[in-house]
């Protein structure tokens, strides 16, 4: 009977052997599962980290929007971008130079190759003074008045890009006056020194014949294509020896090409048009 008792008490302690044993034996499995788990992830991040040093970073930025234009398109971007005054302000400007005077000419220097090369320096001439001296012929104009419009220059030269326009009286005589396309003052005003009789009469001619007036044709081209308007001139309709005038307008689109629209000016149609890839 005394060993009974004795057995139990060797197998109770055998049972808290065995469950400390097991408790000792999940504790540590748990640990190596932990342990597994930490260098997998540890393991993931450093793979992340490898790919991203060889893979380069994608950019969203896209390449220049000048890289694709072609000379004359930057060119005509870079004089635009920096214009401050439209066509239609400077032709306003120009004909308030002139008394009783009519456009026949307006073009914003620079934007094209072929702009007008006898147009002077206001600051490298010795004739048209941009203070208000007299006529460079020396003798006074057919109206009467003794200078090419009485107006002082606003400033001596233009810093940036310039609106040359040409200015004809009723009988024809033709005035330059240059403007500030930045800020709209009048650099220079002055008569045209090289005009004979047979030039003021043609000119006179083609007003006659222009029911329509430049700031018309000028809205008939941008209907047609969306622009600035940077040149209007007054000519003859190709092969019409004179009987017909047209309104040639350039205008220069966003994608900075130029459109050339010769427009009737007499009833605003347009009769030629093209357009320099250039």
């Amino acid at each position: 009977m005394r060993l009974e008792p004795r057995r139990n008490n060797r197998l109770s302690l055998r049972s808290r052997n065995l469950r400390a044993t097991g408790a000792a034996a999940c504790l540590a499995a748990a640990a190596l599962l932990l342990t597994s788990c930490g260098q997998s992830s540890d393991s993931a991040t450093s793979a992340a980290t490898e790919a991203a040093k060889v893979l380069p970073q994608r950019t969203t930025a896209s390449p220049s929007a000048t890289a694709d234009l072609t000379e004359d398109q930057q060119e005509r971007k870079s004089v635009l971008d920096a214009t401050k005054v439209t066509f239609d302000d400077a032709a306003t400007t120009a004909v308030g130079e002139v008394a009783g005077g009519k456009l026949v000419d307006l073009d914003l220097e620079g934007v094209d190759d072929d702009d007008r090369d006898e147009s002077p320096s206001p600051t490298g001439s010795p004739t048209g003074s941009p203070t208000g001296s007299p006529s460079p012929t020396g003798s006074p104009s057919p109206t009467g008045s003794p200078t090419a419009t009485g107006s002082p220059s606003a400033s001596p030269a233009a810093d940036g890009p310039v609106w040359v326009a040409e200015v004809a009286e009723k009988d024809g005589t033709v005035h330059t006056v240059r403007i500030n396309a930045v800020d709209g003052k009048v650099i220079e005003a002055r008569v045209d020194a090289d005009q004979d009789a047979e030039d003021k009469k043609q000119t006179a001619d083609r007003l006659a014949q222009a029911t329509q007036t430049p700031e018309q044709a000028a809205k008939v081209a941008t209907e047609k294509k969306k622009g600035t308007v940077t040149s209007v001139s007054l000519d003859e309709a190709d092969g019409n020896d004179g009987n017909s005038v047209v309104w040639s307008v350039d205008v220069v689109g966003s994608d900075w090409k130029k459109t050339t629209f010769d427009v009737d000016a007499k009833n605003d149609t347009i009769v030629r048009e093209e357009t320099d890839n250039d």
